[in-house]
């Protein structure tokens, strides 16, 4: 058997988009969640983040809290959700949410 070897830490992943992506972007490849960390071009190798703490911007409308430590997941529109049906896991909220509020703060998983 052959050894595994190291590539890099991985808290950001190498993205090459087929559009523009503006900082702050979440990214969904399949069911790997990330974000960008700044701008990247369209076919332009960039990165996004897999790991971190990031403020994630959520539509008060929406009416969703969230609680400390609830999965959040988004959904097709990248908007923040408490249900995994039809969506993708972006992480867990690490301050809580309430459903008026203009963000949820949410701790990148996979």
């Amino acid at each position: 058997m052959s050894s595994a070897e190291f590539v890099y830490d991985g808290s950001a992943i190498d993205h090459t988009p087929d559009a523009d992506l503006a900082m702050g972007e979440i990214v969904v490849q399949g069911d790997l969640v990330g974000i960008t960390k700044r701008a990247i071009k369209a076919d332009t190798l960039g990165a996004i983040a897999v790991e971190g703490v990031f403020d994630v911007p959520k539509t008060p409308a929406s009416a969703v809290a969230f609680t400390v430590g609830q999965k959040v997941y988004v959904d097709g529109s990248n908007e923040p959700q408490t249900t995994a049906t039809g969506n993708k896991l972006l992480g867990k909220a690490v301050l809580a949410a309430a459903a008026d509020d203009d963000n949820v703060r949410v701790r990148l998983s996979q």
